[in-house]
């Protein structure tokens, strides 16, 4: 009878307890989530004002332009009750002096020039500042005067020699036209020196970025005008090409000689120009030939393309200067109240190639707007459970520089702190949401769009729009080197995430990439901007008020075990071992449901019992440094094998395109050299980075176990 009339006592007990927490007069911070996304926060007004302000001008890295929008960041930042400060690097960056470019179509014809002018428009509200624009260049090129037969080379990838050389086609000692589109130009620039070339010329063809040659462009429509040019840069490596693995913190710090670098291997050794696809075709008429293969060929009212080479000659001429120059990240913190020493940190660069209205100021307006959200949560007495970061990164353009010296200068901290990097950098091409993240991420991007409208079509969630009329969302992974979060994922292991609306669009990195595009092209209410900046922080406070981190590692295991689908088609009959990634694997999946029902326990506890919270509350911290450390796991001290800089074995660039994302880096290239060179050496080596990533993926498994051995 008494212990019935105790066990009803607890009962009754344990559930007044449970309401009582429930329902405490303390407003749960969901709330200030749920306001946060509001519109009664939100602003497209904002928005579009901050972009109109930071594009006014052109503003490429260490120019005082560039120097006067990190003015204005801060400005927004300090204004938001963020604990703000501009941190300086001192770094390698390159600027045109002089460029040429004649061809000669045959030899009994006089030379053309070509202007190499981007032209404004009748009506341009930037004519008055067009003259700022840099001159069209290739950032870190080779300067140098070389002369030779055009050959055209399609993409310029590896692939398309090896069309070439089937064709009996050979570049060496010529210049080649290659047009953008489908690899990194740096990579097009390595290729051909290795390929033999003396000079590279880079065009954007219609069939691409002018719409397919119907003959209307900007501003009527979208479409790159026939004068359009993609600058950007050739450098294959990331950071301050000087100082590879340290930070640039001082004007007068250690640096590698210019000898150095070139032996380094990531700065170009042939010179090159991006050119208009104007210019591109004036000089695909002068090479005769073979005809090039069907899917070398432009747009249907196009010319016909032929490979060469020659008869057309070409002359390119380009002088650079590299200089030192400082650079301004810009930081805004908000201390956590709980757990100060834990970050959440959101990053976007702000240097633009030009105008940059959507690379990269529409992701810099809208992280503007979430610092003002933050600002107004905080007015309402919003604090933090874990630090939030801002960051406004510098010379992202050159090659991630900015970014890489802050990560490089703060690794230990970060390694030790840094629960996920959040980057968004163009946050609007147009219609579509798009990310990529490290899979633990994947059903916290999937919750979180829940959550979020779809900006075209209010009746709907982001989520549903995301989806469309699959089953499930795609998500893409982060081994690509194209924006800042590959010093944070690759070089040190942090779990990340990439968001943006669109896929590309045809006036990148040129000077037509302006606020009028973005207005009547990108986002013409802003409404995509907001959903952006929405989501984007959406996550951040989930991830820095969260007691529990909402990491999932189940999801990575499933993702690694897709790669092995494809890695088992790609060794067959090759006699490599795959058993220890198989097992590794297995355990990674084992310890992910361990560690889940670790955490469910606790939070079942916590809720039915809330005085037991304290002690339970070292658990909590416990379990969460497990969830944090997990991503550090796959990476490795020695890096990829040539490549020691990028230390991630599970996503890294690809060795033939550092826009190309690859999993299991370090197995694929080894695969790529022992197809080609078929010895058995060759093979072993192969199963030697297999062994490597069965090893980093049992580390990974073995600290979300939390157990030693």
């Amino acid at each position: 009878m008494i212990k019935t009339a105790t066990a009803a006592f607890l009962a009754i007990l344990t559930s007044l307890t449970f309401l009582l927490f429930l329902y405490s007069p303390t407003t749960p911070k969901s709330s200030y989530h749920s306001l946060f996304i509001s519109a009664s926060l939100s602003s497209n007004t904002s928005i579009s004002r901050h972009l109109h302000t930071l594009t006014r001008r052109p503003h490429v890295a260490g120019t005082p332009a560039n120097a006067e929008a990190a003015t204005y960041v801060l400005s927004i930042f300090t204004s938001s009750n963020l604990r703000s400060r501009i941190t300086p690097y001192y770094v390698a960056l390159t600027y045109p002096i002089s460029r040429s470019l004649t061809l000669t179509p045959s030899p009994s014809s006089p030379p053309v020039s070509f202007d190499l002018q981007q032209e404004t428009y009748p009506g341009d509200p930037y004519a008055d500042v067009a003259a700022e624009v840099v001159p069209t260049f290739h950032a870190f090129a080779k300067s140098g005067d070389v002369a030779g037969d055009v050959v055209y080379v399609n993409y310029g990838r590896l692939e398309d020699y090896e069309t070439l050389n089937k064709m009996g086609v050979n570049v060496s000692g010529a210049v080649v036209l290659a047009r953008y589109g489908e690899i990194y130009r740096g990579s097009i620039v390595q290729i051909a020196y290795e390929e033999g070339a003396v000079g590279v010329l880079v065009y954007s063809d219609r069939k691409d970025y002018g719409g397919g040659g119907g003959g209307r462009w900007f501003p009527e429509e979208k479409w790159l005008p026939p004068s359009g040019v993609q600058v950007g840069t050739v450098y294959n490596g990331l950071g301050d090409p000087t100082t590879p693995g340290w930070a640039s913190s001082e004007e007068k710090c250690e640096r590698l000689s210019d000898e150095e670098m070139d032996k380094g291997g990531d700065l170009p050794l042939i010179p090159s120009l991006p050119i208009s696809g104007a210019d591109g075709e004036a000089i695909l008429r002068a090479i005769g030939g073979q005809v090039a293969n069907d899917d070398w060929q432009g747009s249907e009212d196009a010319l016909t393309y032929r490979v060469g080479p020659g008869p057309g000659v070409v002359h390119l001429s380009y002088t650079g200067k590299q200089v030192i120059e400082k650079i301004e990240n810009v930081i805004g913190v908000i201390e956590g109240e709980e757990e100060p020493d834990r970050f959440v940190i959101l990053g976007n660069h702000r240097d633009a190639w030009t105008f940059g209205a959507v690379d990269p100021n529409s992701g810099t307006a809208a992280l503007l707007e979430i610092a003002q959200r933050l600002g107004k949560l905080q007015e309402k007495g919003w604090k933090p459970r874990r630090t939030i970061i801002l960051c406004n990164w510098d010379a992202e353009e050159y090659g991630l520089i900015g970014s890489t010296e802050w990560v490089e200068e703060n690794r230990n901290m970060l390694a030790s702190r840094a629960i996920a990097y959040l980057n968004v950098d163009s946050a609007v091409h147009g219609q579509g949401f798009r990310t990529s993240a490290t899979p633990q991420l994947d059903e916290l991007l999937k919750q979180a769009t829940q959550q979020v409208k779809d900006p075209d079509n209010s009746s709907q969630t982001l989520y549903q729009a995301w989806v469309g009329s699959g089953s499930s969302p795609t998500i893409g992974r982060l081994g690509s080197g194209n924006s800042d979060f590959a010093a944070f994922v690759q070089y040190i292991g942090i779990p990340s995430a990439d968001m943006t609306f669109g896929k590309g669009y045809p006036v990148y990195h040129s000077m037509y990439d302006d606020f009028v595009w973005m207005e009547k092209f990108g986002d013409p209410f802003f409404r995509r901007h907001v959903a952006v900046a929405s989501l984007w922080g959406l996550v951040a406070l989930w991830l820095a008020d969260a007691e529990f981190l909402p990491f999932d590692y189940t999801s990575y295991a499933l993702e690694l075990q897709k790669y092995m689908k494809n890695l088992e088609v790609e060794i067959l009959d090759k006699n490599i071992n795959l058993t220890p990634l198989f097992k590794s694997i297995e355990e990674l999946k084992e310890a992910a449901t361990t560690i889940n029902n670790q955490r469910r326990e606790i939070e079942q506890q916590n809720n039915v019992w809330p005085a037991v919270w304290k002690k339970n509350g070292f658990k909590v911290r416990e379990v969460n440094d497990r969830l944090m450390m997990a991503e550090r796991a796959f990476t490795d001290q020695d890096g990829l094998f040539g490549r020691s800089w990028y230390k991630h074995l599970i996503y890294g660039p690809s060795r033939n395109d550092v826009y190309g994302s690859e999993s299991f880096p370090g197995i694929d290239e080894a695969i790529v050299k022992a197809k080609r060179l078929k010895t058995a050496e060759s093979w072993k080596f192969v199963q030697h980075e297999v062994w490597r990533v069965a090893r980093a993926v049992r580390h990974a498994a073995k600290v979300i176990n939390g157990e030693l051995t």
